[in-house]
């Protein structure tokens, strides 16, 4: 949902886990934190503080752990 940015809690080369809170978006009145989906590193952040966000933007990447990684290649393939 379209917004803004107020707080920022990580930055791209940080080591996050499921569910850790990335930051918090204001929309309608209301605070919403955005979490990390799954564990992983911070790849991409395209957002600051005061940002101006669209509805469907991506805000971050979290590029899945490498054991994760192996665990999809796995079952990919088996």
């Amino acid at each position: 949902m379209p917004g803004t940015v107020t707080v920022v809690k990580v930055a791209v080369g940080d080591e996050v886990t499921a569910g850790q809170s990335l930051l918090v978006v204001e929309a309608m009145k209301m605070e919403h934190v955005i979490s990390a989906p799954h564990a992983g590193t911070v790849a991409e952040l395209d957002v600051t503080p005061g940002s101006t966000v669209a509805m469907d933007q991506v805000l971050a990447v979290i590029a899945p752990q490498e054991q994760e990684l192996g665990q999809e290649q796995e079952e990919a393939t088996s």
